[in-house]
């Protein structure tokens, strides 16, 4: 008997729940990943809950309970219970009825085999009852294990119910593979065979996908099949593996976490539009695209954007040139960033005016970050007179 334990299963909200259903003599099962990350003792973000009660049952019992609802997805089966100040999705078994690709018609299900089938991989195919005990219809244990990626049953059916699980595989690849063991390939030949399926998916949930898997710790592997196979040319078009790996050792060598769109400039894709991103996501990455290739000293970064913008254009900058690049100097990026022009307006004022005003800022002020920030506002005030 496996079982998996942690406060997220323990916790009054997530009891309260599954208390509640099995007392009414339904079953109640924690599912997919929160069991996956309980079972590899990574961090559980978000509690699901399957059941074979139907969501108006569900819905009834929570009420009576005192319980808030929220109908997030009842006609697909899924109802939300707010316990204890946090919310459970609570689904229904299921089973497909039918597939295009992108969205499913189902049925509801008594019958758990049925639900777990027709989930993408079988690590993500657990649950686990109220006290820990682990169910593994579809024999996933050995293989989250061994962290193995593998898709439920026929690799072809499952990309095909949702072409999005091509991206999927990469990601989980990504997060919980094994490196040392390579990728299952039954799955690699299904994605390479079905590589035009991803033209039909949203760029919102590619771009969400993409960003997911690039911030895993290291998805250079991930990245490099990806590149192999055809993926990621189909979805990132132009975009180029071959700095990823150098830009890990970087990051790991200036202590900078993971982050998606820094991965992302690396790769070589700037069109955060075309990936749906969001407004500032797309002005981050307009931003790296102008500053891996600019003249700017890293201080200057450091003053027109912050100490961390430095720090990951330092590491774009040598990972582009598939360097390990000499760490900089952290005091002076963080002096740099703190550092404050000591020219107001007012300083120029009545002598320049409108254009010549600003005009007379933007050249004194880069004369002073050329000085490394080292001259006085005497300094520059005679600067101004000797123009």
């Amino acid at each position: 008997m496996t079982r998996v334990f942690g406060d997220w299963l323990t916790a009054t909200g997530a009891q309260t729940v599954m208390s509640l259903l099995e007392t009414a003599g339904f079953q109640a099962y924690a599912v997919g990943g929160c069991v996956r990350n309980g079972l590899l003792g990574e961090e559980v973000a978000d509690v699901d809950i399957s059941t074979d009660a139907r969501p108006p049952k569900v819905v009834s019992l929570a009420e009576k309970a005192g319980l808030k609802v929220v109908p997030t997805g009842i006609e697909h089966g899924t109802v939300t219970v707010v316990a204890d100040g946090v919310g459970y999705e609570i689904t229904t078994f299921r089973a497909d009825v039918e597939t295009d690709g992108r969205r499913a018609v189902v049925r509801f299900s008594d019958d758990i085999a049925e639900d777990a089938i027709r989930r993408d991989f079988t690590m993500n195919a657990l649950y686990a009852d109220r006290h820990g005990e682990v169910l593994d219809p579809l024999g996933g244990l050995p293989d989250l294990l061994a962290r193995r990626l593998r898709f439920i049953q026929d690799a072809d059916r499952r990309i095909q119910e949702d072409y999005l699980r091509i991206l999927r595989f990469f990601r989980f690849s990504a997060w919980y593979g094994d490196p040392s063991e390579g990728m299952d390939q039954d799955a690699l030949a299904a994605i390479a065979g079905n590589l035009d399926g991803l033209n039909q998916l949203s760029r919102e949930r590619v771009g969400s996908e993409i960003l997911k898997l690039l911030s895993a710790k290291n998805p250079v592997m991930a990245v490099s099949v990806m590149e192999q196979t055809g993926v990621l040319a189909t979805v990132l078009t132009g975009a180029v593996s071959r700095a990823l790996g150098p830009l890990v050792l970087n990051e790991q060598a200036l202590g900078l976490p993971p982050n998606g769109l820094r991965r992302l400039a690396v790769l070589g894709f700037f069109d955060g539009p075309s990936l749906r991103l969001s407004k500032a996501q797309q002005r981050q990455l307009a931003l790296y695209q102008s500053l891996i290739s600019g003249s700017q000293r890293l201080n200057e970064i450091a003053y027109r954007h912050g100490c961390d913008k430095a720090l990951d254009v330092s590491a774009l900058r040598a990972a582009s040139l598939e360097q390990l690049g000499v760490a900089p100097d952290l005091a002076a990026l963080t002096a740099a960033a703190h550092a404050r022009f000591p020219i107001t307006a007012q300083d120029l004022m009545p002598d320049f005016s409108g254009a010549s005003l600003g005009q007379m800022i933007k050249q004194l002020e880069e004369a002073w970050v050329t000085s490394n920030f080292t001259l006085s506002k005497d300094d520059l005030l005679d600067l101004r007179n000797e123009g």
